[in-house]
């Protein structure tokens, strides 16, 4: 069987050995039960939810009680934008947020444009950041929320989200941050941010597909997304998903200390040295270069199809924002949004790395686009 050499930790992870092995009594055991029965089987189920709640509480720097579980980072940012929308319409009907947003934040925006919703959309410089000063300017007294992501996606550019917090707190404007991409790879925590809501994905730091948190700061009120029984201290309704839950909270102690990032930005670091000595001007690195993610690299061959570089790489799994349909290419809207000229946006390919990443995959890797690109 061809090797795979997996470098798409941005899209998803899998799930960690040590997350699967936490999750097991919740699937195959005696905990199986509805958390909010009575008998032993429900207790017990209750009791690895409250203490995931405290372990993603850790992670975070919040507390319990101020973590709200979902069935992912979708369902978060829903729940934040459409909640505080809904919960604030009285007061103002605007929604500040950024060209780069993941469609998870930029959809919902859309949609309640039905409700009345007026949206700003800001711009974002060469490195994919917002300037705060853009944001000063486009708040008007009927502004309601701002919703900036913590890190983008595809470049890993990181956001100045405390500058921003700052600002949301002077002019009293809830603010939200998806940090789907940011959670487990770079301190979230978030009294230092300044987030009033703060969407999290399982699946994008080695918990499964299917959970999420919405951390929503006490004192905060917005509409609930999902109405049924008071799970969720009545803030979320449905019969909790207690074994993802468990995952989620292995996970978030998993990745509290920080350490695992530091030997995935090292080969990071030295897949970008590679590639410059090997493909020297002809490769362009994308993003901010120093206030990134320490597992992200987009890079660009000019001139190149990043689409067609990757079908050509054999066992090698990544991603690239541009597209060739009918014979048309289009470039990925984020770099675009950036200002990147057309030759070099269509060569751009995002290789994200994890925990299992090796220096031996990186050089293969590298070997492999030698010989195509």
């Amino acid at each position: 069987m061809e090797r795979q050499i997996y470098l798409d930790f941005n899209a998803s992870t899998p799930i960690a050995p040590e997350v699967l092995l936490a999750m097991q009594p919740y699937l195959a055991g005696d905990c199986f039960g509805n958390p909010s029965s009575v008998h032993r089987f429900g207790q017990l189920a209750c009791l690895g939810i409250t203490k995931a709640r405290q372990q993603v509480a850790g992670l975070l720097g919040c507390e319990s009680d101020e973590v709200i579980f979902t069935s992912g980072g979708s369902e978060a940012n829903n729940h934040a934008i459409k909640g505080a929308f809904f919960a604030r319409r009285e007061q103002g009907n605007h929604i500040i947020t950024t060209a780069i947003e993941h469609p998870a934040v930029r959809m919902p925006c859309e949609y309640l444009k039905r409700f009345g919703a007026e949206v700003t959309y800001l711009p974002i410089d060469g490195t994919g950041r917002v300037d705060p000063d853009s944001l000063r300017k486009a708040i008007t007294k009927q502004t309601i929320l701002i919703s900036v992501m913590h890190a983008n996606n595809e470049v890993g550019t990181i956001q100045p989200i405390e500058e921003i917090s700052k600002i949301a707190k002077e002019n009293q404007i809830l603010f939200h941050s998806d940090a789907a991409q940011s959670v487990g790879k770079i301190p979230t925590h978030v009294q230092t941010l300044g987030v009033d809501l703060l969407s999290v994905a399982g699946h994008k730091f080695y918990a499964p597909k299917g959970i999420g948190v919405l951390y929503i700061k006490r004192g905060v009120a917005i509409d609930p997304l999902i109405h049924g029984a008071g799970h969720e201290q009545g803030r979320r309704a449905g019969t909790e998903n207690t074994a993802s839950i468990v995952a989620l909270g292995a996970a978030s102690d998993l990745f509290s200390s920080g350490r695992e990032m530091s030997s995935v930005q090292k080969f990071r670091d030295l897949f970008w040295a590679l590639l410059k000595d090997t493909f020297g001007k002809k490769v362009l690195r994308n993003g901010h270069p120093t206030l990134v993610l320490p597992n992200t690299l987009n890079v660009s061959f000019v001139g190149r199809i990043g689409e067609e570089i990757l079908r050509k790489l054999k066992g090698v799994a990544a991603s690239t924002g541009s597209a060739c349909h009918s014979g048309e290419t289009k470039m990925s809207p984020v770099l675009e949004a950036m200002g990147i000229p057309f030759e070099i946006g269509c060569g751009a390919i995002r290789f994200s790395l994890g925990r299992t990443t090796t220096e031996e995959e990186i050089r293969t890797v590298v070997k492999q686009m030698k010989e195509i690109a």
